[in-house]
């Protein structure tokens, strides 16, 4: 009676069946590996913002029943035999997609995220056999060698995992707007899971930093726990006047809509802000940018060369997020707390201990 209810496969995990975004047990199918796969079993996985988008179908294309998670750390153990980059018993890690193209001029400058045909999303994507993927909230899975990183051996699974989403996305532009010369000056707006991670490049690239927030009470762990230089709350005008004109770029990760034109005013001549964080809509006068020369992109996480270059960096420079590692069962509260803004600054789910079959 309970598979019956769960479903039936060769994989475990937790799924959400509805846009109530609740997480069941659930048993489904991973395909065998192929010749050019890479099969591991999952012993941690990051919960990220996404989760939140996708579970609730707040984007109306949600495909259920849902295992999220793109942020997946684990074990090896099985290998195609095409497969000469990994071994059985090699710490692996997938991130945000799972396949692409392989052909279009994006795929080969190793910007397989921007695929122009097909980027195969971790979950909620339509695989090249037309399933649709699970994610990391699994025991395991089945990945094409090209879309695997290696783990190395300085960083814990745990801390590794967010890297894999929170930590691409804010390198991947601080490398191409060249904000990682020694100097410079960098503003972050929003001190979350995304935010948290730029401070730290930042600092480790060595800028000096400068936090933006609404938040008062943020302002001691800003300084004192990420060590931020400075720290600027937005709804205060001497503080923002102090800072016009002050930043050479700003990485911005907030996820609510909010005033881009007083971010831009920070910007020296020149200055460049990405955005990172999605919301609805952001507006701002062409005068903030026109008469200042400056810039505003966008981003969303990093192709597979990039990320592998900065989960090297990362354990080089002993740059890890802070997180809260939780039980797979806890995984409802935690998307509760993260809802609410209460979290610091990654839950990471423990799999390997915590999923068991059901």
């Amino acid at each position: 009676m309970v598979n019956s209810l769960i479903g039936e496969g060769n994989c475990i995990g937790y799924a959400a069946r509805d846009s109530s975004g609740f997480l069941s047990p659930y048993k489904f199918t991973r395909r065998p590996t192929g010749v050019d796969d890479v099969s591991f079993r999952v012993t941690h996985c990051g919960m990220c913002h996404a989760e939140l988008v996708w579970l609730f179908n707040l984007m109306g294309d949600a495909m259920y029943p849902m295992v999220p998670g793109h942020e997946v750390i684990g074990v090896v153990t099985e290998v195609g035999s095409n497969v000469d980059r990994f071994k059985i018993g090699d710490r692996v890690g997938v991130g945000c997609f799972v396949g692409s193209c392989r052909e279009c001029e994006y795929c080969n400058d190793g910007q397989e995220h921007v695929c122009v045909k097909h980027c195969i999303l971790t979950y909620n994507g339509i695989d090249v056999d037309g399933t649709v993927t699970n994610g990391g909230y699994s025991s395991h899975m089945v990945t094409h060698q090209r879309y695997v990183l290696k783990i190395p051996d300085r960083l814990s699974p745990a801390e590794a995992a967010p890297l894999l989403c929170a930590g691409i996305t804010v390198y991947s532009p601080m490398m191409r707007h060249g904000m990682n010369k020694p100097g410079k000056r960098l503003g972050v707006v929003g001190l979350g899971g995304l935010g948290h991670m730029a401070v730290k490049f930042g600092k480790a690239f060595g800028l000096e930093v400068t936090v933006l927030s609404t938040s008062e009470s943020k302002r001691e762990e800003a300084i004192s726990v990420l060590g931020a230089d400075n720290f600027v709350v937005t709804t205060k005008d001497p503080e923002v006047k102090a800072a016009v004109g002050t930043l050479d770029f700003i990485v911005d990760t907030a996820s609510a809509e909010h005033p881009l034109d007083l971010y831009l005013s920070l910007l020296k001549t020149g200055g460049i802000l990405s955005l990172v964080g999605i919301c609805k809509e952001l507006k701002f006068a062409p005068t903030s940018i026109c008469l200042g020369l400056k810039t505003v992109s966008g981003s969303v996480t990093g192709g597979i060369k990039e990320t592998q270059e900065m989960l090297d960096f990362c354990s080089e420079h002993s740059v890890t997020p802070m997180i809260e590692l939780i039980d797979i069962d806890y995984a409802n509260t935690a998307l509760k707390r993260m809802n609410d803004k209460d979290v610091r600054y990654r839950f990471v789910i423990d799999v390997e201990n915590t999923l068991h079959e059901l």
